[in-house]
């Protein structure tokens, strides 16, 4: 339910420049085990998922989002500048899924949001890295809304939706750009440090 392997990236991976090609297939090992750890964690990940398990999947991102959201926003570089994407307010669409009326009456988690101080002297690096894991989320997303569209209905399903062009281009231009930002190995080892890091936060709430 969180990032799988496109064609675009395996594309990427068989890149001539092994620099290049090395900071994704680095990321994709390092995180190999807490991603199939998470995968199967998840809320929806239930066969039977319902509107209280998509609710629990809500709160469960929303308290991991939300601190990390406030910290990348305080940066102008790297994935967070002109190399990098437009942002996206994924909080918000996760808000306005909580408040949809089809989710009225369904048991709400009141546990507070994550605690974790994240590092104000990140490298951009890193950032690339917790970007990663943030970006590589909505690729499961769009898996789940095809499968939960319809069973979960009225509900909208904003957050896993993603727009009407799908996760696909962001994230294929997402892995243009952390290629063209994470090269040498030192930066390949901050970007894993951040996709890790990024991960063992959200493992930490299940």
């Amino acid at each position: 339910m969180w990032e799988c392997l496109t064609e675009q990236e395996q594309s990427i991976n068989q890149h001539p420049n092994r620099a290049q090609a090395d900071a994704l297939s680095a990321l994709r090992v390092a995180t190999a085990d807490r991603h199939a750890v998470l995968d199967s964690g998840m809320p929806l990940a239930q066969p039977d998922a319902g509107l209280q398990h998509y609710s629990d999947h809500l709160h469960m991102l929303r308290r991991w989002l939300s601190p990390l959201e406030a910290w990348l926003a305080r940066y102008s570089d790297g994935p967070q500048g002109e190399s990098g994407l437009p942002a996206v307010a994924r909080v918000a669409l996760i808000d306005a899924d909580l408040a949809d009326p089809a989710l009225g009456g369904v048991r709400a988690d009141t546990r507070a949001e994550d605690d974790t101080v994240w590092p104000i002297a990140a490298s951009a690096a890193y950032r690339w890295g917790v970007t990663y894991v943030i970006e590589g989320s909505q690729l499961g997303g769009a898996v789940l809304y095809q499968r939960l569209a319809g069973p979960l209905a009225p509900h909208p399903l904003r957050y896993l939706r993603s727009g009407a062009e799908g996760p696909g281009p962001r994230w294929r231009n997402f892995m243009l750009a952390l290629r063209e930002g994470v090269k040498s190995e030192g930066e390949i080892a901050d970007a894993c440090k951040g996709a890790c890091d990024a991960f063992d936060r959200i493992l930490a709430m299940r």
